[in-house]
């Protein structure tokens, strides 16, 4: 019995092709290359198949009894073999199932974030799907998918740690904020005075970026250290503090003259984001299919940030 091999599929497709197009010649520019090759992979074709497919030269093209069955049974395989991926198709665009998700807080206000944009493009295709949504840590979230109980996350990930793949997907920017009840909320020193000031300031830090906000500012040990931005914004807000915020997120105390960003063009910093899953597992479906509408939705909306 004759094993068929992605290049046996590969050679019918050519043989189907010179049929239809009534022979080597005519084959040519369907096929996109010269006679030679084409009379070379029918050679191949036949040898593999062990028959005389056709006779050709002088007397023009020509299928043999052989070539006759061994057209209508390439037919009816490519048929099969379109049939199959219409249907896998389909089954990819009505899936069913459960899918956890991972954030980081404080998102919803970007507008660089693909993630509102791809969960309404996933939910529009009809999907018979649940999805759970938890918020946590950068460490809680790459552990939450290492252990299977997230498909997949999104947030700032400054270590890639073993065992998980690393998508870059959008730059969420950041500012140093002030509360109004802190003492540079009404300074007017200049850049470098102002920038002495800071670095002389009670400042809280990400823990998970702590080195990375205290290098900025020229400060060698945080006051205060929070895991998530709203904790970091109520130390801001307190009027005791310094930090770094996301100016999205940022942007609601500004406006109602809670806040102040410091030194905006000296102190603003791009926080790169990026889609996590596990790596060395086969993803399941429902996970393929929000990838990619998540993909689809980042390149969409293009990078926003400077230098872009």
């Amino acid at each position: 019995m004759i094993q068929l091999h992605d290049v046996d599929l590969k050679l019918l497709r050519v043989f189907a092709t010179i049929v239809r197009c009534g022979g080597f010649s005519a084959a040519q520019a369907a096929l996109n290359t010269g006679q030679s090759t084409i009379s070379e992979q029918m050679t191949h074709l036949e040898t593999r198949l062990g028959v005389k497919l056709c006779q050709r030269g002088r007397g023009g093209f020509r299928l043999t009894e052989q070539g006759v069955a061994i057209h209508e049974a390439t037919q009816r395989l490519l048929s099969a073999v379109e049939n199959f991926c219409m249907d896998a198709d389909v089954l990819k665009q009505h899936i069913s199932g459960q899918l956890n998700l991972g954030i980081i807080d404080t998102t919803i206000s970007d507008p660089d974030s693909p993630l509102p944009r791809a969960t309404q493009r996933f939910v529009s295709r009809g999907h018979d799907v649940h999805l759970n949504v938890y918020v946590g840590t950068p460490a809680e979230l790459e552990e939450r998918v290492l252990d299977g109980r997230l498909h997949l996350a999104i947030g700032h990930f400054p270590i890639h740690v073993p065992g998980l793949l690393h998508s870059a997907l959008y730059q969420e920017a950041l500012g140093l904020y002030c509360g109004r009840y802190h003492p540079l909320f009404a300074s007017q020193a200049e850049t470098v005075e102002l920038l002495e000031e800071v670095a002389a300031s009670r400042v809280v830090a990400r823990g998970y970026m702590q080195q990375h906000d205290l290098q900025c500012l020229g400060v060698s040990k945080a006051a205060a250290t929070v895991d998530n931005i709203e904790a970091l914004a109520i130390l801001i807000i307190s009027g005791a503090y310094l930090g770094f915020l996301p100016t999205h997120f940022a942007a609601q105390w500004v406006t109602c003259g809670d806040m102040r960003q410091l030194a905006p063009e000296r102190l603003r910093l791009m926080s790169p984001f990026d889609v996590i899953t596990r790596r060395g597992s086969t993803p399941p479906p429902i996970l393929e299919v929000f990838l990619e509408d998540l993909a689809a939705c980042s390149r969409q909306a293009g990078p926003s940030y400077p230098g872009s």
